[in-house]
Order: C-alpha cells, then structure tokens, then sequence
C-alpha cells in the first residue's frame, strides 16, 4: 500500500473566533475536537501518516489538548505523527515592520515540504469534512496520476456556510468529467433569504449560486514513492513571487492560499484539477456562536451511528 500523508494545518490564529484557540474547543459528547473526527476519519481511510502545522507558541497547549493523546492512538494503528512550524520570520526577504498576520495556507503547507515524501493531501484543523471525503482523497492518492495533477474535494455552497457571520470560500467553476476549471477566491459570503422564503447566497451585495461547488480547503497532490511533490516546488516559487509582490503593496495582511495558486495555475493551464464531489455537510467553528451548532451536528451524527460515543474505539 502507498505510503499516504495528512497534513493537518493548525496554525491559524482564530481572529474571527473572538480570541482563544479555536482548534482546541472541545464540540464531542466526551470533550474531543473536531480534529479528532479528521483524525479518525482519516485514520479509518487508510492514510498512515499526519503532519500537525502549528506554530511555536501553541505547542504546549495543542501538544496537552491533543498531541500526546493522538500519538497513542496513531502508534496502536501504523500510523506516524510529526510536526512542522509555521513562523513569521520563515520568508524570502525581510518581515514587515508591524506585520503579525500568519502568511496563509500556502505558507502553511511549504513549513512541511522536508517532511513530505509521496503523495499527500492538506485538510483545516477546524473544519469538519465528513468522512467520505477521506475515502474519495485516499482513493485518489494511491492511484497513478501525472506529477501537475491536483485533487480537490467539492462541497456544495449551500452545505458550508455559518448562521454566525461571512465566510470565504473558492468557488469553482467545472468543465467535462469533473475538471475544475476556474477557483475564484470569494470573501464575506453570508446566507440570505428573500421575502418569498427563497434561500441563497451573496458576497458584498452580489449573488453566488447557492449550489456551485466550493474548496474548502482539502486538497490532494500526487508523487511517486519517496519522492518530494512537484506542487511544493510550484508552490515555494509562487511563494517567493507573492512575497516580492503582493507583500509589497499590502504588508501587513496580504495572505498566500493554496485556492488562489492553484486558480492561477489552471488560468495558466499549468495543472488540471479533479473535483471528488461530496454531498456532505460541511461544519466548523469560524465564530464562537458557531460551537454549540456544531456540537449539535456531531451529536445526532453520534445518534444515527455514523460514529461510535467514544470515538476511537471502532479503529
């Protein structure tokens, strides 16, 4: 069996969460978090090893929270755990006076690259996918593809958004047999409904479909055996440009994401895309009205036995 890596990135520092640590919020019947239900899903699919990307300063507490339990439990099954660091002060140049924004979820991914070795696939720490998604991705990894192919996993518009406030998401844009075609990175996405009950969606005042396809952030690159990807040499160039341009012109929030690289490559027809379709619904804890709803959806999840009270016991 093809060796299949997680990277799990948990370095966000929660803004719109209202301070704290979101990634650490208990939402189970016995106090688990969400990344627990990736964990095991991801587990359960077959993948044998999970990269945490967190940053320095919370590795006591997401180590206590998380770590020393989740090791154990990865141990009993095959499966290896490492650590890789997302900093500031790891740029091509000089940080900017004032900044204290992480640099994205491509940055994220890049503080990995040396751990990496085969084909891989990148999730959000607080976001709950389902686990279908990790059966699709992990299908598709082992699987022979070319080195500029990408995975991605789609989730309906509709099965993503909060009550709480505005989301982001990259809606996508698909061509014949499940290509993606277009990834455009949309902000403040809220939910509204019209005074004939009708239900959408809009962006700053403009309409999106309600059931268009998004990334939300679980993505997957192939590589041969042992080998280093070839989307991590692409992303670290890109990387590099972004810090000498877009850097340059808004230093103090300008963010590198893996959905805005990788719409610019298919623009630049430099990768083809598949999207691993899911009817799921989608959940995460954006704000802190967002806890108790989510902690709701897993506990029905629990009641319809999709999965077990004490979570891992099934493994």
């Amino acid at each position: 069996m093809k060796k299949t890596t997680l990277l799990i990135m948990a370095a966000g520092m929660g803004s719109r969460f209202g301070g704290g640590i979101k990634q650490l919020e208990p939402v189970g019947l016995q106090d688990e978090l969400i990344i627990d239900y990736s964990i095991h899903d991801a587990i359960k699919a077959g993948f044998n090893k999970l990269i945490f990307v967190i940053r320095k300063e919370i590795e006591d507490d997401f180590r206590e929270r998380i770590g020393n339990r989740v090791e154990g439990i990865c141990r009993d099954n095959n499966v290896e755990v490492e650590y890789a660091y997302q900093a500031l002060s790891d740029v091509p140049g000089q940080v900017p006076e004032g900044r204290t924004k992480p640099w994205g979820t491509g940055q994220a991914v890049l503080s990995a690259k040396v751990l990496i070795e085969g084909p891989f696939a990148v999730i959000n720490s607080d976001d709950y996918y389902g686990k279908a998604a990790y059966g699709m991705m992990h299908d598709w990894l082992i699987q022979e593809h070319e080195a500029t192919d990408i995975a991605m996993v789609g989730f309906l518009l509709k099965n993503t958004l909060s009550d709480s406030g505005s989301v982001n998401r990259g809606i996508c844009k698909t061509g014949e047999g499940n290509q993606v075609v277009d990834v455009v990175e949309t902000v403040n996405i809220v939910r509204i409904v019209d005074e004939d009950g009708t239900v959408g969606a809009e962006a700053d005042g403009q309409v999106i479909d309600y059931d268009s396809y998004v990334s939300m952030n679980f993505w997957g690159f192939p590589a041969k055996e042992g080998c280093t990807p070839a989307y991590l040499d692409m992303l670290e160039e890109d990387f590099r440009v972004f810090f000498e341009t877009k850097v340059a012109s808004d230093p103090l929030k300008a963010e590198h994401l893996i959905p805005v690289h990788v719409g610019k490559m298919l623009r630049g027809k430099e990768c083809r895309v598949e999207m691993l379709e899911t009817a799921d619904k989608w959940f995460g804890v954006t704000y802190k009205e967002d806890k108790d709803t989510v902690a709701e959806s897993f506990r029905q999840l629990i009641a319809d036995g999709v999965y077990a009270e004490k979570l891992y016991s099934d493994l």
